[in-house]
């Protein structure tokens, strides 16, 4: 399966943020990721605002010419901002004001009600609906059960394993994931922590429609310009063996 290349571009926004400037502008890393290739932009509108603000999420909404993915906490505020804006994807994210990224997967079986509650709404505006989630197999249940359209597998353990036999299990943990929710009819989608050097062995996992990739993504455009750091990207992926 051709995997699809959602590019996130929330850390353009925090070398903007650092100094409260106009400059660098998400949108525009957004449109030389189009032009590069990426068939999906990814943003994540946290609650605390501390990169992406609204301004870049409705703007992109007005010039994507792509997929447009939002990442979001299940919150009351959250489901009505996108309601109004309606990206393509409503990804629902765990989230905690102290922490620099998001570490680990929604818990989706033991807050079932709520989780379902937003899916139906966002389903309701058509938006598809993923859950961010450990690649475990019993999150995979619980999301075909919230009636989820797809889920992105958190890749982050897999990604930090050190030892090879670590990784090996990591990543058997993403296979059998998405087996199943492929199995179960739902899109797979996966996420966090990739990069350059790890990507190929998560691309080479049939079931897996969609890689969404940022921090590696902004860090190698600072060397190599943005179109070019996509480029090397999509190369890796396209061609995994």
């Amino acid at each position: 399966m051709r995997q699809r290349l959602g590019v996130n571009v929330d850390h353009v926004a925090t070398v903007r943020q650092a100094r409260k400037a106009a400059y660098p502008d998400p949108v525009a890393a957004a449109v030389l990721a189009e032009l590069a290739g990426a068939e999906q932009i990814t943003v994540h509108l946290r609650e605390d605002r501390r990169h992406i603000q609204d301004r870049d999420l409705k703007i992109l909404r007005s010039t994507c010419q792509t997929l447009l993915n939002l990442e979001m906490a299940a919150t009351q505020e959250m489901v009505k901002i996108a309601y109004e804006v309606r990206p393509d994807v409503a990804t629902l994210v765990p989230e905690r004001r102290e922490e620099l990224t998001t570490e680990g997967g929604l818990d989706v079986s033991g807050q079932l009600e709520a989780i379902r509650k937003a899916t139906r709404t966002l389903q309701d505006a058509e938006i598809a609906v993923s859950l961010f989630i450990d690649p475990d197999l019993d999150q995979v249940r619980a999301s075909h059960k919230c009636g989820a359209n797809r889920v992105e597998l958190h890749t982050g353990r897999y990604c930090q394993a050190r030892r090879a036999e670590d990784r090996a299990r990591e990543l058997s943990r993403i296979v059998d994931a998405a087996k199943t929710a492929s199995k179960l009819g739902m899109g797979v989608a996966a996420g966090h922590g990739l990069s350059y050097s790890n990507v190929q062995p998560i691309a080479r996992i049939r079931e897996i429609d969609e890689l969404n990739i940022g921090h590696a993504i902004v860090a190698r455009s600072v060397l190599v310009g943005f179109e070019r750091a996509v480029s090397e990207m999509l190369a890796l992926m396209r061609h995994p063996e």
